[in-house]
């Protein structure tokens, strides 16, 4: 990819997470707060965000595709797009919307490019502590123009930290990890926002992290990004993870040896 191309991207996310998310962040009103489904929100800033960088990213690849979260809960139809042949945007607008209308943070805004089905490049701004995190496949992943490395040691199960999304786990799979998770160092439920979770494995603030529900918005801008840095994003049982992919949940972590370690205290 141009170099152009990765930060025109980089400087278009910025922009629109200044003029257009942050703006509104502890000052919506009550009637640009909607529930999607039971505990899913969405905001004006999240469909404003998605229009402004759907426009932008278009203008950057003319011919270019996009699949966005709030597009595709207009109209599901927009996902099968994920696999199509050229390029293919991925769009989270906000992630981490609801603490984004809590009022609290962390939450992101996340951007990944598919060529041909695989992901390409991915971009991740953590909005309120003004962080990217930028990756290209086979360039290696980046923060603020640092390069990211992955720690490559396995301290053990009992000195490892990471978070397990629980929400969604099918409840005999769930009753297994709660079994078995006091077994790792410690364990926390998260800050509700990939685009938080997916850097701090990345940048040893934690070791790994576990989801069930796995839609490609989520989850397509961290994996390139934690690959990319040295890290593993397998399914739980050791498949390759594709953006297409919606089920059998996500480990990931910094490292193999740390991956088949939490795999296997948790699901023995």
């Amino acid at each position: 990819m141009r170099d152009d191309v990765l930060d025109r991207v980089t400087d278009l996310v910025r922009e629109v997470a200044a003029t257009v998310v942050l703006p509104r962040w502890r000052r919506l009103a009550d009637d640009e707060v909607q529930e999607k489904s039971p505990g899913d929100l969405v905001t004006v800033a999240d469909q404003e965000s998605e229009r402004a960088l759907t426009a932008g990213l278009t203008a950057l690849l003319p011919g270019s595709a996009v699949v966005g979260e709030e597009a595709v809960a207009a109209d599901p139809a927009v996902l099968e797009r994920v696999g199509d042949a050229g390029a293919v945007w991925i769009v989270d607008p906000v992630d981490g919307t609801n603490n984004f209308a809590g009022g609290k943070a962390p939450f992101a805004v996340m951007v990944a490019l598919l060529r041909d089905g695989e992901p390409a490049a991915a971009w991740i701004l953590d909005v309120v502590a003004d962080r990217m995190t930028v990756a290209e496949a086979g360039s290696g992943a980046f923060r603020d123009g640092v390069r990211l490395k992955t720690r490559t040691d396995d301290p053990g199960a009992a000195s490892l930290t990471g978070m397990i999304s629980r929400n969604y786990f099918p409840d005999d799979l769930r009753a297994g990890i709660d079994e078995n998770a006091g077994k790792l160092g410690k364990v926390t439920g998260g800050h509700h926002c990939a685009g938080y979770e997916y850097p701090s494995v990345a940048t040893d603030e934690q070791q790994f992290a576990v989801f069930w529900r796995i839609l490609p918005w989520d989850h397509t801008p961290g994996t390139l990004i934690l690959t990319e840095a040295g890290g593993t994003a397998l399914h739980l049982d050791g498949a390759i993870y594709r953006p297409t992919d919606s089920e059998r949940g996500l480990l990931i972590a910094a490292n193999d040896d740390i991956w088949h370690t939490v795999r296997g205290t948790l699901l023995p």
